[in-house]
């Protein structure tokens, strides 16, 4: 099974590249790497959330740490220089406002409901969990209601869109943000020390390259390599959610129920290309088809994928509700776990480090609510 995903996969991918053009074809390629990565080492923030606040374990809050000292410390050099290798590059830089603060709580809480975030979801999808396909689903969704209702929150207050390097500096704002995850890294080994008496290492002797399991440490080190192949294919750090909107808006205009390209929200000069264009030709589309398919490959190479449709009632209203908050949050805060946080943070956007906050203090109120859809608090 595992040669006939291999020449699916490549077969897509050259497809890409002939439909399109060759950057297609590596976004297709770098998106199964993705895939791989997640699904070997397990990397998911909403699991590695829940962990740290039910459980008091940090590991993967340390992966995620250590994630970013390598991007950012790649990332701020190479967009300040405006090129890598010869290819012009910028970040994710955003506005930080009240829809940021809001989309991120709501998206934190929607984590924990719908059992994923935005990259988690993906993988875990392309694995084979049939009720992660209803929390994209939903995801999907909850992305094109909150592009429908534009009018009503795209002018709440913001600050401009400002990066750490240009108020600072760029050698102030590197030397600071790695002081802050240096931070974070020894006060977690510290706290859950002293709860547990030991610390969960970030690897391990155990899984082979191919088939898996992965450490985390294996997990943070392939992200930081895919995520600067993406800079230098796309010209910008790795995104995942932007289609989402752009998948439901195509949808709901197929329908003919409305047509978005009269919803604010697509009449913004940044996002009206994306609208008239073909969604295969949509560089981050095909990396999150990429992601899924490369997930889908780490099962069959696992010997795990064993797709299954059967999702208790609880499980379902919790992906739904949890799908819908995720794409809600999502589009709000400009971003995501991967767009806002990790991307964001590794560019210097202040609304990357805005998010953070208020989305751990949304990860806290859906874990409380996870029981309410016969979800455990652990695990």
């Amino acid at each position: 099974m595992s040669a006939a995903v291999i020449l699916l996969l490549a077969g897509a991918g050259i497809a890409f590249a002939l439909l399109v053009d060759a950057t297609q074809g590596l976004s297709w390629l770098i998106g199964i790497g993705f895939g791989l990565t997640l699904y070997h080492a397990a990397f998911g923030f909403a699991g590695g959330f829940r962990r740290l606040l039910a459980e008091g374990r940090g590991d993967s809050l340390r992966a995620q740490m250590l994630l970013l000292a390598l991007l950012t410390a790649a990332f701020l050099p190479l967009i300040a220089a405006g090129e890598m290798f010869g290819q012009p590059v910028r970040g994710l830089v955003f506005p930080a406002g009240v829809a940021t603060l809001v989309g991120a709580f709501v998206f934190g809480v929607g984590m924990q409901i719908g059992g994923g975030c935005a990259s988690g979801t993906l993988y875990t999808a392309g694995g084979g969990d049939g009720r992660m396909l209803l929390t994209l689903l939903s995801f999907v969704a909850g992305a094109t209601l909150a592009a429908w209702g534009g009018e009503w929150w795209l002018d709440w207050p913001a600050l401009p869109a400002w990066s750490l390097p240009e108020l600072v500096g760029l050698w102030p704002a590197l030397a600071l943000s790695m002081g802050v995850f240096a931070l974070v890294f020894a006060v977690s080994e510290r706290l859950e020390r002293r709860r547990h008496g030991s610390v969960a290492p970030l690897r391990f002797t155990g899984g082979g390259l191919l088939r898996g399991p992965w450490p985390l440490a294996w997990g943070v080190l392939g992200l930081a390599l895919f995520s600067l192949a993406t800079l230098w294919a796309l010209g910008r750090p790795w995104a995942i959610t932007a289609p989402f909107p752009l998948w439901g808006s195509a949808v709901v205009d197929a329908l003919g129920w409305e047509d978005p390209a009269f919803w604010p929200f697509w009449e913004d000069p940044t996002r009206v290309d994306a609208l008239f264009r073909p969604l295969l030709a949509d560089r981050t589309t095909a990396m999150n088809l990429g992601l899924m398919g490369g997930a889908l490959l780490a099962a069959v190479l696992a010997g795990r994928f064993a797709p299954s449709l059967r999702i208790r009632p609880g499980e379902a209203a919790g992906s739904v509700l949890g799908g819908l908050l995720l794409g809600v949050g999502a589009v709000l805060a400009s971003g995501c776990n991967i767009s806002a946080y990790v991307s964001g943070i590794a560019s210097g956007s202040l609304h990357g480090w805005a998010w953070i906050i208020p989305g751990l203090l949304g990860n806290w109120v859906g874990l409380l609510l996870r029981p309410v859809f016969g979800l455990g608090r652990s695990g």
